[in-house]
């Protein structure tokens, strides 16, 4: 339901080359090889690959915390079951990409610090609130619905590394949308109360998840640069678009509707158009000013904070073997 083409189209093309190296970047670039880590590389290129892989790691685990919220609330021992395996693979998702960016050159205290710090991003919409069970389910249909349409191109990105974790992840967060439709499935398929609950929770994200994409193109700063080096394949309007094309048909068939008045089929684009999105609250909401940002923040840090004896005694312990190790070898 999400695949969609993976090519670019149209992308920007790079600068000519100042160097022989650079000269030797563009044209792996434009073969449309991958990118290695020990293969040179243009320094703004590591730079917005930290930026933009930390940023997603960072989604990862943050967005553990909306869901995690709900795992002792769930309904039945199968949704406990289905949560609880599902927070942990965000967990995993969040392993994957660090250890992705590390690659990068960049540590991951580095990466965390500049989390809990405020210097570092993570997806704007972790910072709402889940009110009731039925947020679970807009929260797997539609939040990880949008990150699918995301990151499937991101498997064809120029950096192997990245790319390779996020075939994985691509596969997984597949099941993670399945598992929020069915929740929103049975609840649109049960007493007038729960399809209240169902309609209400998709009142309360739909907004939010269009503005995921990210703002414009036309106010997108990075893109331009980021799809001339193959890590974008495809525009925030356009992934913007494909989603809502597909998600609409997804609500008709729930018996939900979608909260925008303004949303038509255009039989001469051959796609929905929708009212206006509220740019300034996406904005402030990504400036630190959500319902739940400080909220997120400081229950990552004391998280951290906490686990602090776990990481000590990881260390520790590898010292230990690793002094058994060159005691056995000497």
């Amino acid at each position: 339901m999400y695949t969609q083409a993976m090519d670019l189209a149209g992308a920007p093309t790079l600068a000519p080359a100042s160097t022989p190296e650079e000269a030797a970047f563009n044209a792996r670039i434009a073969a449309d090889r991958k990118v290695e880590p020990r293969d040179w590389m243009p320094e703004a290129y590591r730079k917005t690959l930290v930026r933009q892989i930390s940023q997603h790691a960072h989604s990862e685990v943050v967005g553990m915390l909306p869901e995690g919220n709900w795992i002792t609330r769930a309904p039945s021992l199968k949704r406990k079951a289905i949560l609880m395996a599902k927070v942990q693979d965000e967990g995993g998702h969040g392993l994957y990409l660090y250890a992705a960016a590390e690659t990068l050159g960049v540590s991951r205290d580095q990466m965390l610090e500049a989390l809990h710090a405020g210097r570092a991003k993570y997806s704007s919409i972790f910072n709402y609130p889940t009110l009731t069970w039925a947020d679970m389910g807009a929260i797997g249909w539609l939040v990880d619905g949008a990150a699918i349409m995301n990151q499937i191109p991101l498997c064809r990105c120029s950096y192997g590394p990245y790319a390779r974790a996020m075939i994985r992840i691509c596969k997984e967060e597949s099941f993670h949308q399945r598992q929020g439709f069915d929740i929103m499935l049975a609840l649109s398929r049960g007493t007038t109360a729960q399809k209240a609950m169902a309609q209400d929770a998709l009142n309360r994200w739909w907004w939010p998840v269009v503005q995921m994409f990210g703002p414009p193109d036309k106010d997108s700063v990075h893109s331009g640069q980021s799809a001339a080096w193959g890590i974008k394949r495809i525009s925030n309007d356009d992934l913007r678009q494909k989603f809502i094309d597909a998600t609409v048909p997804q609500a008709e068939l729930l018996g939900l509707t979608i909260p925008d008045p303004q949303l038509k089929w255009n039989a001469e684009r051959g796609h929905y158009d929708i009212g206006p999105i509220d740019w300034d609250e996406f904005w402030r909401v990504v400036g630190g000013e959500g319902p739940c940002n400080r909220e997120r923040l400081a229950t990552r840090v004391e998280a951290h904070e906490a686990g602090a004896w776990v990481r000590e005694a990881a260390l520790a312990h590898a010292r230990k073997q690793g002094a058994r190790a060159r005691k056995r070898a000497a």
